[in-house]
């Protein structure tokens, strides 16, 4: 299930930073939904919003083109979230004494979930003792705020009261979501990535992981709550900074070294990667010239069922299976040939699933014989499902 993230947007000139703080947020694999003050239309149009979002732009509080429900509430009981950047001084003004007169500042006041004002406005505005004055107040109200930063203004003066960059916003917003730490104390391994089998001195056998599912699994471990150590072969992705140890390993055999030595002590082990499942029985030191090669080639170690066969009888072991026929059959057999609690299978021929893509179609399946597919979605939201998948 998606976070829902709910964004506020004011009349003001970094209105078009939040542009950049949607994407963001959607990319993270959020359901983002956006309300604009009538002053934030003058900056950029709903129609933006709308795009980036994939969802309707609220802007008005009496709108009647859609079904009938108490919107600001239901907005306001869904949302896990709610950011408003930019915060004019008037919209701080107005949550400060409990004003309500638009969509935004009703449905704000109506939520109970986190929140996060990101001021931005003139230098002088900003340090006025009024302005200060509301801003104690929200703060007090249990708002987090995000202060301006020194730069130069629109308006050409220099100083306090730029909008904090987008990225330092949705980072913001990634903690706020994992305030429900479910898997805290827990001690994860994940592999990730394609491992690297040499033939001679230029040449190996890979395959086309980029290592993105297996990253984003680790991410979302640790994002609620885990001590996870991410095991990973040749991968494109990008490192998250919350893990707790990172080993990078080249071949089938280094995994396996560095997943069985440590496998023992985890609670959860995910093998996302896609290990060689063969290597060259003769490998050269130098690079071969000649006109034909001829290929020996032997099976690689099975990491996940040697990962079966010495976890602890409490650890949970989740396996992938990329097939391109036979779906279910195939990965039925593997969950019980590997030991292993929970199979998550995807057809890589279809659009969107398998290697070096930012979105995957999968089945779960666990050793009940439960089977739940999921249609295409991002892999960070893969991520969430599998992570749901073993809580219950």
């Amino acid at each position: 299930m998606k976070k829902k993230v709910l964004v506020g947007v004011t009349g003001g000139i970094a209105a078009y930073k939040s542009c950049y703080l949607v994407s963001a947020l959607v990319k993270m694999g959020c359901d983002v939904h956006v309300l604009m003050t009538d002053h934030a239309k003058e900056f950029v149009s709903a129609m933006t919003f709308e795009t980036l979002s994939h969802n309707p732009v609220v802007t008005n509080m009496f709108r009647r083109d859609r079904e009938w429900e108490v919107e600001h509430v239901s907005l306001a009981k869904s949302c896990e979230v709610v950011v408003v950047a930019p915060a004019t001084a008037n919209f701080v003004g107005k949550i400060a004494h409990g004003i309500c007169d638009d969509m935004l500042t009703t449905t704000y006041l109506a939520s109970k979930a986190p929140k996060i004002i990101c001021p931005a406005m003139n230098t002088a505005m900003y340090e006025d003792a009024v302005f200060q004055s509301n801003l104690k107040q929200v703060i007090s109200s249990g708002a987090t705020i995000l202060s301006p930063v020194s730069g130069t203004l629109a308006c050409g003066d220099v100083g306090v009261g730029k909008m904090v960059e987008p990225d330092v916003i949705a980072e913001e917003v990634k903690k706020a979501l994992a305030l429900t730490l479910d898997f805290e104390g827990k001690r994860v391994l994940v592999t990730a990535g394609a491992t690297v089998e040499d033939i001679d001195g230029v040449r190996f056998l890979s395959n086309h992981s980029s290592g993105k599912m297996g990253v984003a699994i680790a991410e979302r471990f640790a994002d609620r709550g885990a001590e996870v150590t991410l095991v990973a072969g040749s991968i494109t992705a990008k490192l998250p900074d919350n893990l707790k140890e990172v080993c990078r390993v080249s071949s089938t055999h280094d995994m396996f070294t560095a997943v069985t030595e440590r496998a023992p002590q985890m609670d959860i082990v995910v093998m996302a990667a896609a290990p060689a499942d063969y290597t060259p029985v003769t490998k050269f030191d130098q690079k071969v010239k000649s006109e034909t090669l001829t290929l020996s080639l032997k099976k690689t170690e099975d990491i996940a069922a040697a990962v079966g066969r010495i976890k602890s009888p409490s650890a949970k072991l989740v396996i992938f299976s990329a097939e391109t026929e036979n779906l279910l059959q195939n990965a039925k057999g593997k969950l019980i040939k590997k030991n292993a609690d929970l199979v998550v299978a995807n057809d890589v021929t279809q659009e969107g699933a398998g290697f070096n893509t930012d979105t995957n179609v999968v089945t779960l399946i666990d050793r009940e014989g439960n089977v739940k597919s999921y249609d295409k979605m991002p892999k960070i939201e893969v991520a969430d499902v599998i992570l749901d998948a073993l809580k219950i």
